[in-house]
């Protein structure tokens, strides 16, 4: 009898990808995003292939309105929401917009509650009036556990087993302060799954660094759908950033991602240029640095295999290939490599020489090389008057 590898998987999970770019990645602080920026942004989440796209908050203003009204006349291949407080004006806001679904968040901490001035029995009267009247005027209706992750968890169980009775699509557990870790995450996600067959989403925020993990956690412990932001924009330290979760879940084997990866790149510096925001350096997957190397030891093996200190190729996710830079943790074979590209060919002695003035330069200027500084080298050794 045949023998399951321990890697392979039964069957092939769809989760589904839901992007809060244009609602909560734009409540990053100093963050505007003009109406051509945000049309602009939607069409381009839809043909990377996001399921679902929450693109606003109608009761900010008319102007927040007419714009979301713009992106729904586009008709674009995807879910478009809007998202709404626990009450019935900000709904009647979203009814407006004609967008397919509304998500209405709702406080569960005891912290939030308190500062709203409200209690449980209240959150149970707004899900029983709200969420069946919503039904009438959108496709779907979900409904969100706002700091669900400080709610005392049988509360929170209630409040999941309440929005199911209700009639409520789906149900976000929100990390509205990001304070989860994967084991807590694993453990909440599969313990609120065993109590009600509606849809989870989890919600994540990045302020422990932990943002994409999490999110990961919950499709694996799962839950059916959860919210990303491209390159992670949002409040304080951000969201799960799209472009990590999608290559994340396309590498794991289990899942099957509906992005277009080869999209990323391009998505992420639209956003990041209409944010006004840089992609630091080393940012995953879009960042400069994610496709450079150094290390002698590195760049030797990349030469071989360009797997072999990458996860992934660069043109996976809409790149252009790796860049092999010299410095001071540089190795001759990538500066052979380095001199053949362009048309001068050396010996590995030769190289091992240059190594010499290329570390020493490197290091006096706390920085790589540049290519004319590595060809003045290169003159100064070899090019006889």
């Amino acid at each position: 009898m045949r023998r399951e590898s321990k890697t392979s998987f039964p069957s092939v999970i769809k989760p589904w990808i839901i992007d809060t770019t244009l609602r909560d990645g734009e409540q990053a602080p100093g963050v505007v995003f003009s109406a051509a920026e945000k049309i602009e942004i939607a069409s381009l989440l839809a043909n990377a292939g996001v399921n679902e796209l929450e693109i606003g908050y109608p009761a900010i203003s008319q102007d927040e309105q007419s714009v979301i009204r713009k992106i729904t006349a586009m008709n674009l291949p995807v879910r478009l929401t809007s998202w709404a407080r626990a009450k019935w004006q900000d709904i009647e806001d979203a009814c407006i917009c004609g967008t397919e679904a509304v998500h209405i968040s709702f406080p569960v901490s005891d912290l939030y509650l308190q500062l709203m001035q409200k209690d449980y029995a209240w959150v149970q009267q707004q899900l029983q009036e709200l969420v069946p009247k919503a039904k009438k005027y959108f496709n779907i209706v979900s409904v969100g556990a706002q700091d669900a992750t400080r709610a005392d968890p049988e509360l929170l169980k209630s409040f999941v087993l309440d929005a199911t009775e209700c009639g409520a699509d789906r149900i976000r557990i929100a990390d509205t302060v990001g304070i989860a870790t994967p084991p807590s995450v694993m453990s909440l996600m599969g313990w609120l799954k065993s109590a009600t067959p509606a849809a989870l989403e989890f919600h994540a925020h990045n302020d422990l660094g932990m943002a994409t993990a999490n999110a990961f956690t919950a499709l694996d412990a799962g839950c059916q759908a959860v919210s990303v932001s491209v390159t992670g924009l949002g409040e304080r330290a951000g969201n799960a950033a799209l472009e990590e979760l999608a290559i994340a879940l396309t590498l794991s084997g289990k899942f099957k991602s509906s992005i277009d990866t080869r999209q990323l790149s391009h998505l992420c510096n639209t956003v990041s240029k209409a944010a006004g925001r840089v992609i630091e350096a080393q940012k995953p997957v879009v960042g400069k640095s994610a496709f450079q190397h150094e290390s002698g030891i590195h760049c030797a093996a990349l030469l071989k295999h360009p797997l072999s200190y990458q996860p992934f190729l660069p043109d996976q996710v809409g790149r252009e290939k790796h860049e092999l830079v010299i410095g001071k943790h540089s190795g001759s074979a990538s500066l052979q490599h380095f001199y053949s590209n362009r048309g001068m060919i050396i010996t590995r002695n030769q190289a091992n020489h240059l190594l010499t003035i290329v570390r020493t330069t490197a290091a006096e200027k706390k920085r790589a090389l540049q290519p004319e500084e590595l060809d003045s080298i290169y003159s100064t050794l070899f090019v006889k008057d």
